[in-house]
């Protein structure tokens, strides 16, 4: 019987070896995003959070995990989407990302989960730069799954905040 953490281990090796990440996706205004699944800590589902007063409109505000004060950011607004009543699809993605000096911990409000995809670094083509648009800072490559593309998201920008 293998143990998870062998298999993590081995999906570890194999990405070295051969460049290939797995990203968690995910679906916002009809359009699908990635993050890197390692800096996935959990999905929850939507919750009631305590709001902090004086913060920017996408800092929704903050939920107490597991004695972790951990703040949450609506993608839609962060990204200048329009805005939309959560519904029972409506989830919470909590990553980590490692900064140079320190970690965050942040959850992601997202429309809902949609897939987990294998992905070859040399297939990840880089964003045109076409706009004068902040948001095209937060995405780090386009790929192509099948007949869709996935838009692979820099969490360390996105949540620069």
């Amino acid at each position: 019987m293998i143990s998870a953490q062998s298999e993590v281990d081995s999906k570890i090796m194999l990405e070295q070896a051969q460049g290939v990440k797995q990203f968690l996706t995910f679906i916002m205004a009809d359009e699908e995003y990635g993050v890197d699944i390692l800096t996935v800590q959990e999905i929850r589902s939507w919750e009631e959070i305590t709001e902090i007063p004086n913060a920017p409109d996408y800092l929704k505000g903050v939920i107490n995990l597991r004695g972790t004060i951990v703040p949450i950011l609506d993608l839609r607004l962060r990204f200048g989407l329009a805005a939309i009543d959560y519904g029972p699809l409506t989830v919470v993605i909590v990553v980590k990302v490692y900064f140079e000096q320190n970690s965050k911990i942040m959850g992601v409000v997202v429309d809902a989960v949609s897939d987990v995809y294998s992905i070859a670094g040399q297939d990840a083509k880089t964003v045109p730069n076409f706009t004068d648009s902040e948001n095209s800072e937060f995405v780090a490559g386009l790929v192509n799954v099948g007949e869709k593309m996935v838009a692979l998201l820099d969490l360390k920008k996105t949540m620069d905040i």
